[in-house]
């Protein structure tokens, strides 16, 4: 048996040093397994090999056995893992470090800010949904700028077609989810930020539970389906909602808040649109940079909402040409018959 440990131990070593993924080692020790239990199964007892590579397959079956139980026992609670909100996996999760005067002394000079605003950045828990080209200037500007919880929930991981406008990813985290990609750079960032990082897709099992915990919903997905859920959770916890879309050379961003008296997302895009009508990045293509310009207004009026400065975006779409450098905004009206918020009364949420 120790012939067999030491090969093991080689190609192990020899995988490591060509820069082989885990999962191509895995293979390697799972190959040598099967022709050592191959050798003492068709070889008489007492044979050379045989006894060279353990003298036993009954002793190489038990082995099987062990690893097999140890995988399927990681691979089931990593599954489990992925179900259940990280935040849940501790009963003691630290609560955001007060803010830093020093690190955001550009807030607290504003007027509209201030000490006070900063005070409410600190205190605010906002959920992004969606860790790609809108969701990475967003989520580091949130970080940046002193919001002390931030939530981000992506099912997807970094892969090199997204690093030409996803900034918050780097080519040394290709295939990493994207949701630790952005945690690490976040608490890089702003030390004292608390992360809570969601490697799952946005589903309706999950949302209303998860949404309970936020007190705004950032939405840069790409994806009609969820956008819709992510309205529809929003109206039913009363959340305002900032969400944003973009395609090839235009980028639009709204505030819903239809608990306020605002339209929701379905009062303006009441249907999802046609096949072939609205083209993804990937089949349409998109310039670099538009997501960080639409995902840092998305910043912008998430910080406005939470402070209270200025005048935000509720019940208007601000619409950026990045081709032809112009910007417009447009009026949005509530629908009385929109299915989602009609029935909702100005100043209540749904029940």
């Amino acid at each position: 048996m120790a012939l067999v440990l030491a090969l093991g131990a080689g190609l192990w070593g020899i995988g490591h040093l060509m820069g082989a993924p885990m999962r191509a080692r895995l293979a390697m020790l799972g190959f040598l397994y099967l022709a050592v239990l191959a050798v003492n199964l068709a070889l008489p007892a007492g044979h050379p090999l045989a006894a060279a590579t353990g003298g036993s397959a009954g002793e190489w079956l038990v082995v099987g056995g062990i690893g097999a139980a140890i995988w399927g026992y990681t691979r089931g609670l990593a599954l489990l893992r992925r179900r259940v909100r990280p935040e849940n996996l501790t009963g003691d999760e630290e609560g955001p470090a007060p803010f830093d005067p020093e690190r955001h002394a550009r807030h607290i000079v504003l007027r509209e800010i201030g000490g006070a605003g900063q005070q409410k950045l600190a205190k605010a828990r906002v959920l992004v949904v969606g860790a790609g080209g809108l969701g990475s200037p967003v989520l580091m500007y949130l970080a940046a700028g002193g919001v002390g919880t931030i939530g981000v929930i992506d099912d997807d991981v970094v892969d090199l077609s997204n690093l030409q406008r996803q900034v918050i990813h780097t080519d040394a985290r290709i295939g990493m989810p994207k949701v630790f990609s952005a945690e690490a750079v976040m608490k890089s960032l702003s030390p004292g930020v608390v992360v809570r990082p969601y490697h799952r897709r946005l589903e309706a099992d999950i949302a209303n539970d998860l949404f309970v915990d936020y007190d705004l919903v950032v939405d840069g997905t790409d994806d009609s389906a969820t956008r819709y859920l992510v309205n529809e959770t929003a109206v039913a916890r009363g959340i305002p909602l900032i969400s944003g879309a973009i395609s090839q050379w235009e980028g639009q961003v709204s505030t819903f808040a239809p608990a306020d008296g605002t339209p929701c997302y379905a009062c303006v895009f009441p249907d999802p649109a046609a096949p072939g009508t609205a083209l993804s990045c990937a089949e349409g293509g998109v310039v670099g940079p538009l997501p960080g310009v639409i995902g840092s207004i998305m910043a912008v009026e998430a910080i406005k909402e939470i402070t209270g400065a200025g005048q935000g975006l509720r019940g208007r779409m601000l619409i950026h040409d990045a081709l032809w450098g112009e910007n417009r905004t447009i009026t949005l009206k509530r629908r009385a018959d929109c299915p989602v918020c009609g029935g909702l009364p100005a100043g209540g949420a749904a029940s």
